[in-house]
């Protein structure tokens, strides 16, 4: 079994998608205001509005990207007005990871795990 999709629910599909595209340097070729798939392959990253009122109160979930070099991704979405909660930190398990929010307050962490440590 494997997860095929996370979808984030929003009122503002349009604003969630173009800040998930940029983060992750992603063109989709879409400016659906309903639906958008953002990660086509592996597991379906889609920003949704299914009609009702989305509550932001999104602290029980985390979205977690692995990137090659996160101290670079810093560096790169510090030109954004992104909400930086912990800039890039080594954790005592060897990664290292940086934690921000999106528009609608869902936490994110990009993170880099070192080659020996990838499973």
């Amino acid at each position: 079994m494997t997860i095929g999709e996370v979808s984030l629910l929003t009122n503002d599909v349009i604003t969630l998608a173009d800040f998930y595209k940029a983060i992750l340097q992603v063109d989709n070729g879409s400016d659906d205001p309903v639906h958008q798939f953002i990660i086509t392959e592996g597991t379906a990253l889609t920003i949704y509005n299914d009609g009702a009122n989305a509550v932001k109160q999104n602290s029980n979930i985390v979205l977690a990207f692995t990137v090659d070099n996160v101290d670079a991704e810093y560096e790169r979405l510090k030109n954004y007005k992104i909400e930086i909660i912990e800039p890039p930190t080594t954790r005592s398990w060897g990664a290292r990871n940086m934690h921000f929010v999106d528009p609608d307050g869902n936490h994110i962490y990009f993170r880099s795990i070192p080659a020996g440590d990838q499973e």
